[in-house]
């Protein structure tokens, strides 16, 4: 049962959601950022958005990713994202091993933090965009 597994503390381990441009269009997608000096094994991702919308409530399906090893100091592209979804909370579960310890962390983009005021340049993306550690 869940209850009995000993989750530690994630470090090491960033999301992103970034923009470039293709063919005169800017294509948003979501990133995982691996910072650890070791590698990250049977990564699950899910992915979901809620909020309210004019005062309606909204959510979408939720997606689920696995990367089975993502190396030291690397990164990976996890999902396109549409611009309109940042009218939401964007949330991104994150579990993975290192060895044999499993790790777990929620990252959320809350609404309206995907924006001009919140872009910075992401080195390890060489993309600008919106970090979230």
């Amino acid at each position: 049962m869940k209850k009995d597994i000993k989750f530690h503390p994630a470090t090491g381990v960033k999301m992103a959601i970034a923009k470039e441009e293709v063919n005169g269009q800017a294509e948003w997608s979501v990133y995982i950022i691996n910072l650890n000096m070791i590698e990250l094994k049977n990564i699950l991702i899910t992915s979901k958005g809620y909020g309210a919308v004019n005062g309606e409530q909204k959510k979408t399906s939720i997606l689920r990713h696995m990367i089975e090893e993502l190396g030291p100091q690397s990164i990976a592209k996890i999902e396109p994202i549409d611009p309109k979804l940042f009218k939401l909370n964007n949330e991104f579960w994150v579990s993975y091993y290192i060895l044999d310890q499993i790790f777990d962390k929620k990252f959320v983009f809350v609404e309206g933090s995907i924006d001009q005021e919140h872009m910075q340049h992401i080195p390890e993306l060489g993309l600008e965009g919106v970090l979230h550690s």
